[in-house]
């Protein structure tokens, strides 16, 4: 296999037994993945259908399965089961799903849909939403399910408090009179299901001879129970992952699960991908100097044969307008000498750094667009649209039939929402089959029970045609049963057209959907598209046409770029408030923060700029920060940097945390308001009118000191018989002061980044 080194042919050609791969970053993993699971279909003779191969993203699986099709073909690898671990469990549940109560058209709840729920049990409990916060709430349900807990054994081992546990054990029932689960359930109970001594348990143990995971470092407990029991009887095993790449430590992964595998397989075979082909020399070596002071990890030594390439630049700013301006600036300059928008992004720690990034690029006009904002299938139409198709599907979901009910607005209001809800709860049964009771009963007017009949019967005539429909075509139905396409006509506003494109452009996934099923072989069904849209990530959306991604460290795993800005490299920011002295959890708060910027640095192929500030306005407070303690770690020789190493620089007052920022012999242009229009002056421009020494020329990006406001930098000049300067100070922000007022500072040139 001329096209794998060594470690990787190493790791395709063993095939029995388990094995763990450790795979640097751009190691080629993915290509070792798939000639692995081709050589199993090629040399073992393994059938398609017995091979499990687990990735994070529905991006990451379906450029697997592309790979595999063009190295077996695409009548080979059409039985291979790839996906993501909710995608399997999803799929797997369709099957078994009798074994944990659902029903054959059970829906899955998204976060949405999840906090909506708890929010009706707060409600019915008479908690208040202070007191519970609904996030919370489902952040503390969510560690028990992904520890294995299920409401009575979070209550046999304490681990809640009475209330926590009353609420949890309510939201768990809602869940199973909707016939719905949620995330955490779809692979807790795919979980349960294998590790049973049912014969659904037997039988699911018993369907694959290999199992391939990749991204290992990212799993949870129920995942490793999941895939060491599908495992149990073949051991046929391997996972393939990177400790100096876990990163989501705060959703559940554990990094000793990697770590500690071959305590569990003690006879594992042991294989490491060194080797980068992604980034250049230089890149590569900043890389390994930030990680190579992780206190814990399993030893690696990240090597490229690429040449070294431009050094990574570091850029100190005043604050986060220089450096969003430089940032814009520059990546002008990089479109326009050749490189693509979608070949850039941005990086920074917290999603409330982008608002900057975002005016300054508006600014210059160029493109982008926010990775892990709006997705489509956040927008309300879309949703409503959809919880119009699942409750066709499932009648028995409450969520999605209080989202519905009364969109369009067709006069079925609160009061009568309440009392459907309390005679579903009376009667323990869904809100949709407490319709009938609650008509029939005295507790409604005679106009509410016309509307409340008339939207029974519009349900129930579409789920007596959702048979005969293609998936596409019931959707069509919808939009013109329910009133909702009409409704957005008679707006006739440029929201709803925006609206109606979005709600086409969902009808068109559909149709996309069908064709792609029936090219597989499959019948297109209602149940299998809403399966795949509850399990969209965000990081699966790809870039289109030619805009610049911005995005937070996270969402960038996965992902790789000719052109990186890692911004904000601060400390309190990156790391995210790191402390001088760490004890106990923060010890691994800091490596998880050194990994991040490890999986940052690693996304860039060839070009690398890193930017910090002296100060930032953050959550509506200021903030004076140290450049980030992971730059020291990048080896001078790599480096451009243009400020002293931080050992270097003054500290001042009794905060470790606060500093003056130092005098720079050079300038980047400021950050404006959009629309805002800087004149740059050939002329020189007298600081005051009684100046007797040479003249002096004041531009934007100058550094000035001010006896009040201190040490600013000018945005704009007005000239005139006694000349005003509009700057910006650290301070008080922006001030228009008159320009004899002010001293130039000695390091004031103006310049290009």
């Amino acid at each position: 296999m001329p096209e794998l080194n060594e470690p990787q042919c190493q790791a395709v050609a063993h095939t029995r037994g388990p094995l763990i791969v450790f795979a640097g970053a751009g190691s080629g993993k993915t290509r070792t993945i798939t000639y692995r699971i081709a050589n199993l279909l090629a040399t073992e003779r393994v059938p398609p259908y017995r091979i499990l191969a687990v990735t994070f993203t529905n991006k990451a699986a379906g450029e697997m399965r592309e790979r595999l099709e063009r190295l077996a073909g695409a009548e080979v690898t059409r039985d291979l089961w790839i996906g993501t671990f909710h995608s399997i469990c999803a799929r797997l549940l369709r099957r078994y799903h009798a074994a944990v109560g659902l029903g054959k058209n059970y829906v899955i709840y998204d976060d949405a849909d999840q906090k909506a729920l708890v929010g009706r049990v707060l409600k019915d409990m008479g908690l208040g939403d202070q007191a519970y916060p609904p996030k919370l709430v489902l952040s503390l349900i969510s560690r028990e399910k992904r520890e294995g807990y299920l409401p009575a054994d979070t209550r046999r081992a304490g681990r809640l408090d009475g209330t926590h546990a009353d609420i949890y054990e309510r939201y768990q029932d809602a869940l199973v009179r909707s016939d719905a689960a949620d995330f955490d359930d779809l692979l807790l109970y795919g979980m349960r299901i294998a590790e049973s001594d049912t014969m659904e348990g037997e039988e699911l143990r018993n369907r694959f001879s290999h199992v391939l995971v990749d991204e290992f470092q990212d799993t949870n407990l129920i995942q490793y129970r999941l895939i060491r029991a599908l495992a149990e009887r073949t051991r046929n095993l391997c996972v393939v992952g990177d400790d100096d790449q876990s990163i989501y430590r705060w959703r559940g992964a554990d990094v000793r699960l990697i770590r500690n595998f071959k305590h569990d397989f003690p006879d594992a075979t042991l294989i490491k991908l060194e080797q980068n082909y992604r980034s250049t020399g230089n890149i590569v070596a900043a890389a390994l100097g930030v990680i190579r002071n992780a206190r814990e990890r399993e030893p690696k030594e990240l090597w490229t044969d690429a040449p070294p390439g431009e050094r990574v630049r570091i850029r100190a700013f005043l604050d986060e307008r220089e450096e969003s301006t430089f940032v814009a600036t520059s990546i002008q300059r990089e479109i326009a000498r050749g490189t693509s928008g979608r070949q850039i992004a941005v990086f920074y720690r917290v999603h409330a750094q982008s608002r900057a990034l975002e005016e300054a690029l508006r600014a210059v006009n160029v493109p982008y667009r926010i990775i892990g904002g709006m997705k489509f299938f956040e927008r309300a139409e879309v949703k409503d649209l959809l919880a119009y198709l699942r409750l066709i599907l499932n009648p028995k979901s409450d969520t999605d039939l209080l989202r519905i009910i009364n969109v369009p607005a067709r006069g079925i209001g609160d009061k009568t929402v309440d009392r459907l809800l309390a005679r579903a709860a009376e009667d323990t049964t869904s809100a949709f089959e407490a319709i009938d009771p609650l008509i029939a009963s005295d507790e409604l007017g005679g106009a509410a029970k016309k509307k409340l009949a008339a939207f029974r019967d519009m349900i129930a005539k579409l789920r007596e045609r959702a048979d005969a429909l293609r998936p596409s075509e019931l959707a069509r139905r919808v939009l013109e049963a329910s009133g909702y396409e009409a409704a957005l006509r008679e707006d006739d506003s440029a929201e709803a057209d925006a609206r109606l494109g979005n709600l086409e452009e969902l009808v068109g996934a559909i149709a996309e959907y069908e064709e792609e099923a029936e090219e597989q072989g499959e019948t297109p069904t209602l149940a299998g598209y809403l399966e795949r849209v509850s399990l969209v990530a965000n990081t699966d959306v790809e870039a289109q046409g030619s805009e610049v991604s911005l995005m937070t460290v996270h969402a960038a795993k996965g992902l790789e770029f000719d052109t990186v800005f890692l911004t904000g490299m601060e400390e309190t920011i990156f790391p995210y408030r790191g402390v001088d002295k760490l004890r106990g959890d923060s010890e691994e708060d800091l490596d998880e923060e050194r990994r991040l910027a490890y999986v940052a640095i690693t996304r860039a192929r060839r070009r690398l700029v890193i930017s910090h500030v002296s100060m930032r306005q953050l959550f509506g407070r200021t903030h004076w920060l140290e450049p980030s303690r992971f730059l020291d770690d990048i080896p001078e020789e790599v480096a451009e940097r243009d400020a002293p190493p931080r050992s270097e620089r003054p500290r001042f007052g009794g905060d470790p945390y606060r500093f003056r920022a130092f005098e720079r012999p050079w300038q980047s242009r400021p950050s404006l308001a959009p629309g805002t229009r800087i004149v740059e002056r050939d002329e020189p421009v007298p600081v005051s009118d009684d100046w007797d020494g040479p003249e002096v020329v004041l531009r934007p990006g100058a550094t000035v000191h001010h006896a009040t406001f201190g040490r600013g930098v000018v945005e704009s000049v007005e000239s005139g018989s006694s000349p005003t300067v509009v700057a910006r100070f650290a301070s008080v922000g922006r001030k228009r002061v008159k320009a004899q007022f002010l001293e130039l500072s000695p390091h004031s040139t103006s310049g290009e980044p």
